[in-house]
């Protein structure tokens, strides 16, 4: 009898034993505060914004190198070039990282700081032109992402396999998809058949392909995430599905993009696009993960709002942004043979088009000349 009742206690106390070893080697972020884990995702997507603002503007600055080089070797041949492309790695991959953490909704708007970054980048060490517009923009940003992170819904989604399954078979997720479908189909119609390549059109279409996107990295991260937590992902097929869907919505939501990059301005295509990508991943978020379930009027208005200053300060930022050309009116023709000065190959002052052009009282001259002879 005695012997029955101690083989009793031992088998409750084994569970007991195997739930604090797993508390014990879970990692620490399992026990935080959902406040705490959005700011910690929140981090991770600002770093990773900045960093891709810095690949950006180092690919860019390698590429200025390049020209002034006398002897034109491959972009790919330079290290600088290759560090803005490890840069840019880590940065997506602090994006990744943050849609493990933060909701979708918080961590899309951010990109955001993407655009002040680079914009001050290129005036400090590409000694672009400070505008107004510039500062006032930015001011604005950095307003709509402080309202963002402080009213941003802290609910704490535990991302597993079964539960992205209870998601996709959800009824408003089914009537999204749908509505989805059919706006994309009738813009691939009218781009493909109609021959409608307007800006509105292609990033219509990336940003509904982005919204698959967010849905499918926030589901793949946040399966790593639990993953590494000690509940293990990587046997249900959602995750590969999902998986799937990631790479495969990057690719072509990229070619859209590209797209309308080749036949626009950059200065209109990077603030419509990012209004378009921020609302599409909001609307996701919503209505797959729910991410707007429970949360206060108040929060959501000034959420919203926030997100509202974020996309007027990328409009100023980007508007009216052109190349910048020297302003010195002179070909730089280099060191000349057998002689101490360089010398310049000035415009003519009384018609700037003819550049290079001698002036009317040498041409009188020479013509003079000519009929003599």
């Amino acid at each position: 009898m005695a012997s029955a009742v101690s083989v009793a206690t031992l088998l409750e106390l084994v569970p007991n034993v195997s739930e604090r070893q797993n508390s014990t080697l879970s990692p620490t972020w399992s026990n935080l505060h959902p406040y705490q884990t959005n700011i910690l995702g929140t981090v991770l997507a600002i770093t990773g914004n900045v960093l891709i603002s810095i690949s950006l503007n180092v690919q860019k600055y390698s590429h200025i190198r390049l020209l002034c080089q006398e002897s034109r070797t491959p972009y790919y041949k330079s290290k600088l070039w290759w560090c803005g492309i490890l840069l840019m790695g880590l940065g997506e991959l602090g994006n990744f990282a943050a849609y493990g953490f933060a909701p979708a909704t918080l961590v899309a708007p951010l990109g955001c700081v993407s655009v002040i970054a680079s914009a001050a980048i290129s005036v400090v060490f590409l000694k672009e032109i400070l505008r107004s517009s510039d500062i006032l923009g930015g001011s604005l940003a950095v307003l709509g992402t402080y309202l963002l992170v402080t009213f941003a819904i802290n609910v704490q989604q535990e991302i597993t396999g079964p539960k992205i399954n209870l998601y996709i078979i959800s009824w408003p997720f089914l009537v999204y998809l749908t509505l989805e479908f059919i706006l994309f189909v009738i813009l691939l119609y009218l781009f493909k058949r109609r021959g409608m390549n307007h800006i509105v059109i292609l990033l219509l279409m990336s940003s509904i392909l982005a919204s698959l996107t967010v849905i499918s990295v926030k589901a793949v991260s946040g399966m790593v995430t639990s993953s590494i937590q000690g509940q293990l992902q990587f046997q249900y097929p959602i995750f590969y599905v999902m998986l799937v869907v990631m790479i495969a919505s990057c690719i072509f939501q990229v070619q859209f993009l590209n797209q309308a990059m080749r036949l626009y301005n950059a200065t209109e295509v990077v603030p419509i696009n990012f209004v378009f990508f921020t609302t599409s991943a909001i609307i996701a978020g919503v209505i797959f993960y729910q991410e707007f379930h429970g949360a206060a009027l108040l929060n959501i208005f000034m959420f919203l709002f926030g997100c509202l200053l974020s996309f007027l300060g990328v409009f100023l930022i980007a508007k009216n942004r052109v190349k910048q050309t020297s302003e010195v009116p002179y070909i730089d023709m280099g060191p000349v043979p057998k002689q101490r000065s360089t010398e310049k190959i000035q415009p003519g002052l009384n018609n700037i088009n003819s550049y290079g052009s001698v002036h009317d009282e040498e041409q009188t001259n020479d013509s003079l000349s000519e009929d003599i002879k």
